[in-house]
């Protein structure tokens, strides 16, 4: 089992890997004795593109898995290159005037930075920026969460959050930062042109700098008793909000 590569583990995730982005699936390891008719079509679809597909003992594979819920199945999986910085100005250029950036200033729960994702590659966003610092990295549970989307949109880590906001607004990108006790609505906002939707991690929000960089801060209109929203469920509600007002 030595090789390159991380463990996904889950049917969900190895059967998105293996819809998404199979060219980085390098090895799947199906529990030996397993009655699950989603476990054969995992390894039918394995074998059928020629990747190495093992039947393992249920101890063996509570071994690889290292703790994640596997369901008779992990896969190693060999992500691609991260996405580096200098690619923004790239990416920014062919979208053309309708940039969707999805700053995350700290998110830490990495179920929360996969939910994120999911969101994120179904809103079609231009890229998808977080610290390294004091951030969850994009490792295996990242990509379960997120269903594949980790790796089919651009995720850029950076060092200095504060300079590369600055970069988009001198890009033309308008900065808005999601605040509990912004004065304007989300859904008062002109979105249709290159934005930029800045959200707080868990618990702290936005770090001072992060705020003070925003051109704007917003908040999602919450009348009923709920003080606050998963930072997941936040970023579904803005970013599917530049959706709609684009559709219209």
């Amino acid at each position: 089992m030595a090789g390159k590569g991380s463990w996904i583990a889950g049917i969900n995730a190895v059967a998105a890997a293996l819809e998404h982005d199979i060219e980085h699936v390098r090895e799947v390891l199906v529990e030996a004795g397993g009655r699950n008719p989603r476990l054969t079509e995992i390894e039918e679809t394995a074998r059928r593109h020629e990747i190495s597909v093992r039947r393992v003992p249920l101890q063996a594979m509570d071994g690889v898995a290292g703790g994640l819920r596997h369901q008779g199945v992990i896969a190693r999986y060999e992500a691609p290159p991260p996405v580096e910085e200098s690619a923004l100005p790239g990416l920014l250029e062919a979208a053309d005037g309708k940039a969707l950036v999805l700053v995350l200033d700290g998110v830490q729960d990495p179920h929360n930075l996969g939910a994120c994702l999911r969101s994120a590659a179904a809103a079609a966003v231009t890229a998808v920026i977080i610290p390294k610092d004091k951030a969850a990295p994009v490792n295996a549970t990242v990509r379960k969460t997120s269903a594949g989307a980790a790796d089919r949109i651009p995720v850029i880590a950076v060092t200095n959050l504060a300079r590369t906001l600055r970069m988009l607004k001198d890009s033309g990108v308008w900065l808005y930062g999601l605040d509990l006790d912004a004065g304007e609505s989300i859904h008062r906002q002109d979105l249709r042109g290159n934005v930029a939707l800045v959200l707080g991690g868990e618990g702290e929000g936005m770090r001072r700098l992060t705020r003070e960089t925003c051109d704007a801060l917003v908040r999602i209109p919450m009348p009923g008793e709920m003080e606050s929203l998963n930072v997941s469920v936040a970023a579904g509600i803005v970013l599917f909000e530049v959706v709609r007002q684009r559709a219209g």
